[in-house]
């Protein structure tokens, strides 16, 4: 009965390691909508089953955690730790999402600006996870990766500024306007969605060392 309890030690960051390679998934999958790679429709119908399979992943470490007596790490940081990850995704398909929805058809070279540095965020999410069960070793390496991530973030705050202006300055449609400023808006909250997933890395580490 005890050994039912006890966990398979990688398990959790198998789930950790799942999540952020479907991460990579759907940037790349929104990378190849903002770069005018085929059907839009096509794009959104893909991240939203990616968006699926990742939702299973959580489901199952969540599962995973509460049949768990004993956990590598703390249990409160395994908790937010998928449940960021899992925001990270959700954000992406609501981008998708909304694209369809508006009918967007011309895309403006901001989005690609902003897929790409979300690619970069997320790459570098994926190097810190492969590295996490080694915290205690891998420790610089892991914070090197988290810097990435912000880094990343802070660039693309500056790209939405940007964005924003140009989209004011040159866009006569006030609809469009609206649509454009929500897609920015969130292609940026990505961002700020991986910058919560390095914080919680960041502090493991730490806890780790």
């Amino acid at each position: 009965m005890f050994k039912r309890l006890l966990p398979k030690t990688s398990s959790f960051f198998e789930f950790f390691e799942q999540h952020s390679w479907l991460s990579r998934e759907v940037c790349a999958e929104l990378d190849a909508l903002a770069d005018n790679q085929g059907n839009l429709e096509s794009h959104a119908r893909r991240i939203k089953e990616l968006e699926h399979e990742a939702d299973s992943i959580t489901r199952s470490c969540i599962e995973g955690l509460h049949n768990t007596f004993i956990t590598p790490i703390d249990r409160s940081d395994i908790h937010r730790l998928i449940r960021r990850l899992d925001d990270v995704i959700d954000s992406v398909n609501s981008i998708a999402a909304r694209m369809v929805m508006y009918r967007i058809t011309s895309i403006r070279p901001e989005m690609r600006q902003l897929t790409q540095i979300l690619i970069e965020a997320v790459d570098a999410i994926d190097k810190a996870v492969k590295d996490l069960p080694l915290s205690s070793k891998k420790g610089p390496d892991i914070h090197k990766c988290c810097w990435e991530v912000y880094e990343a973030e802070s660039r693309a705050d500056a790209v939405l500024s940007s964005a924003l202006v140009h989209l004011l300055d040159e866009e006569r449609d006030p609809i469009l306007i609206i649509k454009w400023k929500e897609i920015f808006e969130r292609l940026e909250r990505a961002t700020d969605r991986c910058q919560e997933v390095a914080h919680i890395i960041s502090g493991i580490v730490i806890e780790a060392s």
